[in-house]
């Protein structure tokens, strides 16, 4: 196709995403474009919208103000007026003309009086890389559709100034990073003020078990505590006026039905918390659903995430009238996440269909939908990653991160590696009003496998005197980063374990004197469980939402299930099943899989949050209160000696022998045959799982130092 033409006296250059008009050039959307090149094809020629539609988005989903809004910004771009209609005209009922004069080819002669050395670095609307010349602006595409957001960012302007018409960049240079927060307490969720003045974040002091909203003057670093003693809570947003503050709460059920955590969408005065911290007020109540991540829009409305049955949806909730309604959800595909933008009053939504497909929509705040597209991941993103972009200062495209890697997610699916390897994970990527800067949270997690003697747990608790958190745990596998979910090898003394000492999450496997890595996962990857054959030889692990088996001789088989793998939990290397948590259709479901069908049996329609079975091949498990459950031929029944010994601290079965620990972080043991049950001692508060037992000892993951910190990119200008 010509990627270069002129309409009128305006230049347009594909390669770019450019048109030029004298001194001036200005980047446009790819979209826009493609609509331009359409009509300048058809030059004089009366184009339907159905016509424009299905050339430019092609087997795509997308609403007659999509078009709209494109020809809205080419006729900004070449000066013409929406009234006069001199460029493109519109022809009621019937279409779209362009009118000027089309010639096509490259600028020669006289119309390269122009002289521009571009920008290294590209527009971010941009797919393909520009070659630069001392005398002219290059017309020679490349195959390279990487866009190099973030580098280098030089404006060299030789006999000519450029000038760029519409109000913002057009690419993104990080001239630093600097921190916000210092602490020894976590910080997390920031976000700015609607004027950019303050840092609004979560803070919590784990000496304390508070977690309280807190407040930065990015001016002067003065700190501002907001609230007192609220306990947990997630994401906040500000109202337009930047006068309050709006965040859910979670918090225990005094009765709970559905679920164990009740959820509170909750209102704070922001300039009051200023001068003293502030009781929040309650605005809903949901004992029953979820709700999560709350994005103040336009018209005093909230948008909000809420959960019924295992199936998220959005919600718009009314200030004044204290209304909720759907603004959208569907029986076809499950919400992931959402953002809005104030600017263009749109929201972009993420989600999963039922045939597994990632998609993003572009939505009106009344959930009409502009337009549709399937994410086309790319191969540095595992396929079944959830994306959960925001919006970016730059047309039609959208940024997020999945840990150390950023990315751009443009509104057409197509995303693109900003390039910016990060040496600690960095996300909820935070726009400052001004575009000028972006706030991140980041952070590391330690974490230390321990040892623990059950029979020192049992007489330390009958000895008041005795210190048990010193004498029944000694420390067998640490680093400077995250050791977990240690199990013993059967037939033998190896431990295989997780660890992110490496930068990436992988299995490793140790001796006691020796420790080598068994796993090459990708970055960004995540370890979602994994247990030893029978045989002690191999292990099946769960990463990037996918099954391995990783053999101890270094080979490794990989069992391609068509839907992703959410959690496994146990598995049964001779039968070749395995029980785990699986994402069909959108939801997550408990099943049982078959590893050489590749097929799976659903053992529940809902996720359990935790599974085992015993040697007898009856089946444990957790459902969402943490209440406990063993499988039955008619029903499954309900283990009402432990109705309150549940927790998310996960649980093992030795044998017949089922070991838990409760929210006490008491761990104790209950018989399934003769359902004795006792409680063998009290372990330490930072412990994080109880991961194996074999005989007399189990092994515990114990938190040794979690640390989150607000930050800020600061761009070049």
């Amino acid at each position: 196709m010509q990627q270069q033409y002129w309409v009128g006296d305006f230049y347009i250059d594909l390669s770019r995403n450019q048109i030029s008009h004298q001194d001036h050039i200005q980047t446009l959307a790819p979209k826009a474009l493609a609509v331009l090149t359409v009509l300048a094809k058809h030059q004089g020629e009366v184009l339907s919208q159905d016509m424009l539609l299905d050339s430019v988005w092609q087997n795509t989903i997308v609403s007659p103000n999509t078009l709209q809004r494109s020809i809205a910004q080419l006729r900004k771009a070449l000066g013409d007026d929406g009234k006069v209609q001199v460029v493109i005209k519109t022809h009621a009922k019937q279409g779209y003309s362009l009118e000027s004069k089309v010639e096509w080819g490259e600028k020669t002669g006289a119309s390269t009086a122009t002289t521009v050395t571009e920008p290294l670095n590209t527009a971010i609307q941009s797919s393909e890389q520009t070659v630069h010349t001392k005398d002219r602006v290059s017309t020679k595409p490349t195959n390279n559709k990487k866009v190099a957001l973030f580098g280098t960012l030089l404006f060299a302007i030789i006999g000519a100034s450029v000038i760029f018409l519409k109000p913002q960049p057009t690419s993104l240079s990080v001239a630093k990073l600097t921190a916000l927060t210092a602490t020894d307490d976590r910080e997390n969720a920031g976000i700015y003020s609607p004027n950019g003045d303050y840092v609004v974040f979560h803070r919590y002091e784990e000496r304390l078990c508070i977690n309280n909203i807190w407040a930065k003057h990015t001016g002067t670093q003065r700190e501002y505590q907001l609230t007192q003693n609220l306990s947990s809570h997630g994401r906040h947003t500000f109202s337009e006026d930047g006068r309050t503050l709006y965040f859910v709460q979670q918090q225990d059920c005094r009765q709970p039905v559905t679920q164990k955590q009740c959820y509170k969408l909750m209102s704070l005065d922001f300039a009051e918390s200023l001068v003293s911290p502030q009781q929040p007020k309650t605005l809903m109540e949901c004992k029953n659903s979820r709700i999560r991540s709350p994005k103040w829009m336009k018209g005093n409305h909230l948008a909000l995430l809420q959960q019924h049955q295992n199936r998220w949806k959005l919600i718009s909730y009314a200030i004044d009238t204290q209304q909720s309604q759907k603004i959208y959800g569907s029986l076809d595909d499950n919400v992931i996440q959402f953002a809005y933008s104030p600017s263009e009053d749109l929201i972009a939504l993420t989600s999963v269909n039922t045939q597994g497909e990632y998609y993003l929509q572009i939505l009106s705040p009344d959930g009409e939908v502009h337009s549709k597209v399937a994410i086309n991941y790319p191969s540095e993103i595992a396929q079944y990653r959830f994306i959960s972009p925001n919006f970016s200062p730059f047309d039609e495209q959208l940024l997020f991160s999945t840990g150390r890697q950023l990315f751009t997610l443009s509104y057409d699916g197509q995303i693109d590696n900003v390039s910016l390897p990060l040496d600690e994970p960095m996300g909820s990527l935070n726009f400052h009003p001004s575009g000028s800067r972006i706030l991140v949270t980041k952070g590391f997690y330690d974490s230390d496998i321990a040892s623990v003697s059950l029979n020192e747990l049992e007489n330390a608790a009958q000895d008041p005197m005795h210190d048990n958190h010193r004498k029944v745990y000694s420390i067998i596998e640490r680093s400077i980063s995250a050791e977990d979910s240690a199990t013993f090898q059967p037939g033998g003394n190896k431990l295989a374990f997780s660890s992110q000492r490496s930068g990436i999450d992988q299995i490793w496997i140790s001796d006691g004197k020796t420790t080598q890595q068994l796993s090459h996962f990708a970055m960004d990857s995540y370890i979602d469980g994994f247990y030893w054959a029978k045989d002690g030889q191999s292990l099946l692990a769960n990463s990037a939402k996918e099954l391995y088996q990783l053999s101890l001789n270094g080979n490794s088989q990989h069992f391609t299930f068509p839907f992703p793998i959410d959690q496994l939990f146990h598995w049964d290397s001779g039968a070749q099943t395995a029980l785990a948590n699986i994402r069909i259709g959108g939801l997550l479901k408990f099943a049982q899989l078959d590893l050489a069908n590749l097929s799976y049996t659903e053992l529940r329609d809902t996720p359990v949050n935790w599974a085992q079975k015993s040697t007898t091949g009856q089946i444990i498990y957790t459902d969402n209160l943490d209440r406990f459950w063993r499988s039955g031929d008619i029903e499954d029944t309900l283990i009402e000696t432990l109705i309150d010994q549940g927790s998310d601290k996960r649980f093992i079965l030795d044998g017949e022998r089922l070991y838990g620990i409760n929210e006490h972080y008491e761990l104790w043991h209950y018989e399934l045959g003769n359902k004795q049950f006792n409680v063998i001692g009290k372990l330490p508060k930072n412990l994080d799982y109880l991961t194996d037992v074999r005989q007399s000892h189990a092994l515990i993951s114990l938190r040794i130092n979690a640390k989150k910190e607000l930050a800020e990119l600061v761009l070049a200008q």
